[in-house]
């Protein structure tokens, strides 16, 4: 007896996915991203750049979908969801450079240099995305 899917499970594995947010025009527009899912919060937390085109589009519309394919090809999940955006940082310990570093922990673990990463996420503009789980699916194939 196969055991059952659980997207659930996949989304938490997933370390690179797609995020698709929507353009001014209404068509998609697709990022490869690396996301943390937080399964007891039913949040998808990803850092990104101010200014590129899934933070600009997400700033004009919330919706959000992420898919995460599984290493092998055979899975996927999809989530579905609102998005807000944390950021950018003012400052090294701005409570938005703060999120990011949870972010980090709760993705990658420890980093070895705090202080250059504080200071990078202010540099570089980066904001960190939050968004609500609202609709799960997916499929495990054969």
């Amino acid at each position: 007896m196969s055991e059952e899917f659980d997207p659930y499970a996949l989304l938490a594995e997933g370390r690179v996915s797609v995020l698709a947010t929507i353009k001014s025009d209404g068509r998609p527009q697709l990022s490869p991203v690396t996301p943390f899912y937080d399964r007891a919060e039913g949040v998808i937390y990803v850092s990104m750049t101010d200014g590129r085109a899934k933070t600009k589009n997400l700033r004009n519309d919330p919706r959000a979908t992420l898919e995460v394919t599984s290493a092998d090809g055979r899975s996927w999940a999809t989530a579905e969801g609102e998005a807000t955006l944390v950021g950018p940082g003012a400052g090294p310990d701005s409570p938005e450079v703060n999120a990011l570093v949870d972010y980090y922990r709760s993705a990658a673990g420890e980093h070895p240099d705090w202080d250059e990463y504080r200071s990078v996420m202010v540099t570089d503009r980066r904001v960190l995305m939050k968004m609500t789980v609202d609709h799960v699916y997916g499929q495990r194939l054969g």
